[in-house]
């Protein structure tokens, strides 16, 4: 049997993971018909260089491919004969075994004079180019800046700065990336669905985060784990392949040391140290996760370039963390965790650094400072009047005592084409986080339009969203966002939940803290000259923009 990464190899444009912009750029080219004579595929190993190369040959040589298509059919002689390998104008080389001039001579520049046999180009892939020794980039580059017509060169390699500038010069270059989690466990969810078996969701997300963004490594790894597991995998089994992950627990921890439960932090930290967890690694990443919340508050686009991603699970669950704590407070526990580091190596009690610095902490000041507000991933502002609806919906209020005090609890009852499903505005406002990290990967910026909003209602189930602005009413009233974003409500609110985006240009927005760039819900901050911050400044603070003269 194939293995995994071998079988389920992508196929054409659409199946390869990640590189958008490079699919797009030759999506764009092979429909143009204008095809470049030279390319460079660069970055780390098992990204898709190869793959990507191939893709190409089939797309350019696809016999049935259409007047404004891309995609080759993987059905016709010429993409079927590449797919096995037996095409004769597909000619890939492997540098780092034919590295001299000679071999350069005789499979390229000899062959590149050959016409094509029943292809419209002949392909040369040469993986690992930067192999090749210095005669024979020489020789290469006559062959590329004057090349048949007929021929297309991919070179791939690893290595960038290994590869002479005067070859570089000559091509188009593509820099890959590696791929993210998401993207991966998109990948792996297809593959055991494929092979019929069972395996929870957090394996995978296990399996795509040791990965480290190298999706051959990912489909190995799941390889492995089902010849152990078989048709239905435990957690249990998958550990035999994959270290134990500790990033739960690591949240786990934040979590409590935003509540100050110094007994139970104390107790997780100490059954990793019972469990064998190397502890000094566990601080490691535990300043990787503070990091990336820091990025967060500081500006949420930021954790998408440069924070590590953890899937959607542990992003949702970290979302939920990370509004409990300020800016002051992470910066705390980034200074203090990264302090005892060695300590923790180096102690009699691995775990006493890590203990005293949790009792630190709780017996800290103030868990919330005024200066150090709120993550923005909080949910918006609801209005508190309530609304009485004579038809499908009621509003109910009943009185609880909490502490001695009246609250007042506003239920929402949503009757559906089935079951009717009671959501109480704190059930709203509480998942609101989720729907922001289900709506990011499909547009970064579509979270920052969704926390300038105010929940005003909820009618025959469908949502009320305020906007001040008109067009973050049109952005998310088109016919590309609309209809994915109700499915994101459906699912995090477990019922069919449509939605109305209103105008109203009166509404007090929550604003965008002046020292921390943070949403701050019912807040009117004001910067140190004392006046209140302009709405273009709200809006280039929360989007991340500045006023070029």
């Amino acid at each position: 049997m194939a293995t995994l990464y071998r079988q389920y190899r992508p196929q054409n444009f659409a199946e390869i993971l990640g590189q958008n912009y490079i699919k797009t750029i030759l999506q764009n080219e092979i429909v143009a018909h204008k095809i470049a004579q030279a390319y460079l595929f660069c970055g780390p190993r098992a990204v898709g260089k190869t793959t990507m190369a191939r893709v190409l040959a089939k797309a350019v040589n696809c016999s049935n491919l259409k007047e404004g298509d891309y995609e080759p059919c993987n059905e016709c002689s010429n993409c079927v004969n590449i797919n096995t390998g037996r095409n004769l104008d597909i000619i890939e080389i492997d540098a780092a075994s034919n590295t001299g001039v000679d071999n350069v001579r005789e499979n390229i520049i000899s062959s590149s004079r050959i016409g094509s046999h029943n292809s419209h180009y002949k392909v040369f892939i040469i993986d690992e180019v930067h192999m090749l020794s210095i005669s024979a980039f020489n020789a290469l580059l006559k062959v590329l800046e004057e090349p048949p017509q007929h021929v297309i060169f991919i070179l791939c390699t690893t290595e960038i700065h290994k590869v002479p500038n005067t070859i570089i010069s000559r091509c188009q270059r593509f820099d890959f990336k590696r791929i993210g989690v998401v993207d991966m466990v998109k990948k792996l969810d297809y593959i055991v669905h494929q092979e019929n078996i069972k395996i929870d969701k957090s394996i995978l997300e296990s399996i795509a985060r040791y990965s480290d963004g190298y999706m051959r490594d990912a489909e190995s790894l799941l390889g492995q784990i089902i010849s152990i597991g078989g048709d239905e995998i435990t957690q249990e089994e998958a550990d035999l392949v994959i270290p134990k992950n500790d990033l739960n627990e690591i949240i786990t921890l934040l979590e409590y040391l935003s509540k100050k439960d110094a007994m139970r932090a104390i107790q997780l930290v100490n059954n990793l140290a019972d469990n064998g967890i190397n502890l000094k690694n566990f601080v490691v990443d535990m300043i990787e996760i503070l990091r990336k919340i820091m990025l967060g508050k500081v500006n949420p686009s930021l954790t998408s370039s440069l924070g590590l991603d953890l899937g959607e699970s542990l992003e949702i669950k970290l979302g939920q963390v990370s509004s409990e704590l300020n800016l002051e407070q992470i910066i705390r526990f980034i200074e203090r965790f990264n302090s005892i580091i060695q300590e923790v190596k180096n102690s009699f009690i691995a775990q006493l650094p890590l203990e005293l610095a949790i009792v630190e902490f709780s017996l800290a000041g103030e868990t919330r400072a005024k200066s150090f507000p709120a993550s923005p991933s909080i949910a918006p502002p609801i209005k508190s009047n309530p609304v009485v609806i004579k038809e499908k919906i009621t509003i109910v209020e009943e009185v609880r005592e909490v502490e001695n005090k009246p609250e007042i609890a506003e239920k929402i009852i949503v009757t559906t084409d089935g079951p009717s499903v009671d959501l109480s505005r704190e059930e709203i406002a509480a998942k609101w986080a989720e729907v922001l990290v289900r709506v990011k990967p499909l547009n970064h910026s579509l979270p920052f339009v969704l926390q300038a909003c105010e929940i005003s209602d909820v009618k025959n189930s469908k949502l009320l969203l305020t906007f001040k602005y008109r067009f973050h009413k049109d952005r998310v009233n088109s016919a590309q966002i609309k209809p994915v974003l109700e499915k994101f409500l459906a699912e995090v609110y477990g019922t069919p939940l449509n939605f109305e985006a209103l105008l109203d240009e009166n509404l007090v927005l929550a604003e965008v803290s002046t020292e921390t760039a943070e949403v701050v819900p019912g807040t009117n901050n004001i910067d140190n000259n004392n006046e209140p911050p302009s709405s273009m400044d709200n809006i280039m603070k929360a989007f991340g923009g500045e006023i070029i003269n």
